[in-house]
Parts: structure tokens; sequence; C-alpha cells
């Protein structure tokens, strides 16, 4: 008798991120403070508990989107009363709680901001190497950024189940508090004069990344401390963000290990 190949199942969802459907279901969840990175609406829907919902949504700031009934019942078979939310895998936390720890535990802290990465796969990648770098913390913004959803934990390789990861309302408020702290800001940027190789970063440090199609908002270049470009040959212009994140935080990585 002849074997069957093995062929794993595909799952219709990410691994680690959770479906919550219902419009009371979601409503509960959100007054319970747990974390939703994004809603989905039916668009053909229309009643005043969906409404309620959608202006509670609205009000703590969580994504809602209008899609067609058929991608919703594609995502569940159960009755969602036209709406799905995805509940995040992870807590996020605050700057103002995770900086004080890290000072506190004796070692010179490292984060990684990162603005407007939208790619999952990327944030996932990017969290990995973070982590292997000794990174203390990740900030993401709530607007205009991949959430923390199961493609980013599986591309994390488990690193987003350990690194702390704070997602703020206000990236240059986060900025204005490092620098307040005694925290130095490296801002990643192609046109900066300065290479990276060349600033000390031995003392405490952020690194912002920005996305490969905008790059770092001008607000957040104008606050940084310094401006650092990583030097390339050839025409292509820039690394990959994931990358290029790799090159800066493996920098500190020698420089303190050079330090002793």
């Amino acid at each position: 008798m002849m074997n069957r190949p093995f062929r794993p199942q595909r799952p219709s969802r990410p691994e680690f991120e959770d479906l919550a459907f219902g419009i009371h279901a979601i409503y509960e969840l959100i007054q319970a403070g747990k974390e939703i990175n994004r809603i989905l609406i039916a668009r053909d829907v229309k009643n005043e508990g969906l409404k309620e919902l959608v202006s509670l949504a609205r009000e703590k700031e969580i994504v809602v989107q209008e899609v067609p009934k058929e991608k919703l019942n594609g995502l569940t078979g159960k009755n969602h009363q036209g709406v799905i939310a995805f509940v995040s895998p992870i807590e996020y936390q605050r700057i103002e709680n995770v900086l004080p720890m890290l000072f506190e535990s004796g070692k010179t802290p490292l984060l990684l901001v990162l603005d407007r990465i939208t790619d999952v796969r990327n944030l996932g990648a990017i969290a990995r190497t973070a982590y292997c770098a000794g990174a203390g913390a990740l900030v993401l913004p709530e607007r205009d950024s991949a959430s923390v959803t199961g493609d980013a934990m599986k591309t994390s390789a488990g690193a987003l189940a350990s690194l702390p990861v704070c997602r703020e309302r206000s990236l240059e408020r986060v900025v204005d508090y490092l620098l307040e702290s005694g925290v130095q800001v490296i801002a990643a940027s192609e046109h900066a004069k300065e290479a990276y190789y060349e600033i000390d970063m031995t003392v405490p440090t952020a690194i912002i990344m920005g996305s490969e199609e905008d790059g770092i908002s001008p607000a957040l270049l104008r606050k940084a401390t310094h401006l650092a470009r990583i030097p390339i040959e050839g025409t292509v212009g820039s690394l990959n963000v994931g990358v290029a994140a790799a090159v800066m935080l493996f920098e500190v990585v020698r420089q303190q290990h050079l330090r002793g």
C-alpha cells in the first residue's frame, strides 16, 4: 500500500491572533480594555447596536474598516452580526512604564522606534532582530503602522512574545520623552551626512527606522539627536528596512562589546 504524502493543512487565519464576533461580545471586549488591532464591519449592516459599537471603537482610537459582508462570512461561519474584531495576541505597553525598568535593570537602554512600517512580516522580522540584538522595547504608532498579528508573531519566531511593544498615539511625544529621559535618538536617513558607525552608541539609545516608501517623518527627523547614514554602493539607493535595522542594531552591539 502506498503511503500518502503528508500535506499540512493551511490555517484559515493566522495562528495566535484571536477573532471576536458579535456586537455585544466586541463591545464588552473594548469596555474591558482588551487590545483590539482592528474591527471589520459589513457595509450593508446598519443598526443602532452597530453604530454604538463603532462610536466606542473610534473613541478608543481602534481602526474600523467597512468591508463586504462576504469577507466576514469567509472569516467565520458563525453569526457575526456584521462585525468581527481582531484581538491582539499581546498586551501593548506604554513607554513611560518600560523605560524606567530598562534603566533599573542595569543595562544600557536600547529601543527601536518604527515610523510607518506597515508590513506585518517586516515588523515580525525586525522584532526578531531587535530581540537578538538585546533591544529593550519596540515602539509603534497607533496609526499608519502594522499591528502585532499572528503573521507578525510567526515571522518574529517568538520574539514578539518576549519583547515589550509600546503602541503610542504620538511618536513625536515619545521622542520628546526619550530625550528628556537622557536617551539619544538616532534617525536612520540615507540623506544624512554622518555615517552610523561614527556615532557613539554606548550610551542610552533609541533608533528610528522609517518606511521604505516615505522614510522617517520630517517632524521626527528634526527632533533626532543624530541623523545616521548607512553607506552603500551601487545605484539601488537604499536597503530593505529590516536589513537597515539589523545594521544599526548590531552596530550598538559591536560598540558595547568593544567597550567591555
